[in-house]
């Protein structure tokens, strides 16, 4: 197949603090006939990412930095259209790290082929792609069991919902938090969150001590920031936090809690998490969180946009609180 004319968003500048749609560009590329040992796809979905922020700064990190005037690459799921692998077939559904653009190619090692018959196809996106398995490591990191108390912050966002629902289905209480009164009605009767409170209705201390009146047993940290410390003074002794981001920081950097010495007095865990480094077990991931979705036991909720175009506006919205479970762009 020959003149596909892709289009992709391009990062034109560094933001300074919050993102605005002048740090992106929209760009038009030539895709190139294949070559022996290559595969076309068409993205059909492709996921905005907090964690994105911190690749648009020029700083050395666990990932590289985006490059000015270069595609953007962040988590897809598309249709194979044409293959010069053995590996591959035109039709099969693979998820890749080629998103932000409408086709690419690629090599087979660069693919990972899903099922066509798990509906919709964002879902490897959300649930059972990198968020899901996310909140999966997160749990089994530190050790998440039965009885355990476990407060998730950033509670109805991609990982964190998935999160609650995988403790639930461990047998915990769950509490979350979250901004709105929406989301956390979406929390208490679409996820089964035992308790969940806004953020913004007071303060967050006075809720979290509310909601769990006998203290936590593991934080699962989405958030940083205030949200942290409040974490840190409800903690039970030998309390485990999981360090899986802080968005609260991405645009502006914040002071870290000033009650650090929590972590002596309680003999308290914190472990950070990055998915990449679990990606060996995530065959085993998929069996368990797939099988829980396929029978109903995990419910996927998502917030779509529609069209390339508004990746970018997709993008910022995570920043204002825009997104109820996992954020995606469908594309045209």
């Amino acid at each position: 197949m020959t003149n596909i004319i892709s289009r992709e968003i391009q990062l034109v500048s560094r933001p300074n603090g919050m993102p605005t749609a002048d740090n992106f560009a929209i760009a038009q590329t030539e895709i190139k006939p294949l070559q022996d040992g290559q595969v076309l796809v068409r993205n059909r979905y492709i996921s905005v990412d907090p964690y994105m922020r911190g690749r648009m700064n020029e700083s050395k990190s666990y990932v590289p930095s985006f490059e000015l005037g270069k595609v953007l690459q962040g988590g897809a799921v598309g249709e194979v259209i044409e293959s010069r692998a053995p590996e591959f077939q035109p039709g099969d559904v693979v998820t890749s790290n080629f998103g932000w653009r409408e086709y690419f190619i690629a090599a087979p090692k660069d693919l990972h082929p899903v099922s066509s018959e798990i509906q919709p196809l964002s879902v490897y996106l959300g649930a059972i792609g990198m968020t899901g398995m996310t909140a999966w490591v997160g749990l089994n990191l530190v050790d998440v069991k039965a009885g355990d108390v476990i407060f998730i912050s950033g509670a109805a966002g991609a990982v964190g919902s998935v999160a609650g629902q995988l403790a639930k289905l461990r047998g915990c209480q769950v509490i979350g938090s979250a901004g709105s009164a929406e989301k956390v009605k979406f929390l208490l009767e679409e996820c089964g969150f035992d308790r969940a409170f806004n953020y913004n209705s007071g303060p967050l201390l006075e809720q979290l001590n509310q909601a769990a009146p006998d203290g936590i047993d593991v934080y699962f940290d989405n958030v940083g920031g205030e949200t942290l410390q409040a974490a840190l003074s409800a903690m039970r002794v030998h309390g485990r936090i999981v360090a899986c981001g802080s968005i609260s920081g991405y645009n502006q950097p914040q002071p870290g809690p000033n009650n650090l010495f929590n972590m002596i007095g309680k003999r308290l865990t914190m472990k950070g998490l990055i998915v990449s480094d679990w990606l060996d077990r995530q065959s085993e991931f998929e069996r368990e969180v797939g099988g829980y979705f396929q029978a109903g036991k995990l419910k996927n909720q998502e917030t779509v946009v529609v069209g390339i175009d508004q990746a970018v506006g997709a993008f910022i919205g995570l920043f204002e609180g825009k997104n109820l479970g996992k954020m995606v762009v469908k594309l045209d």
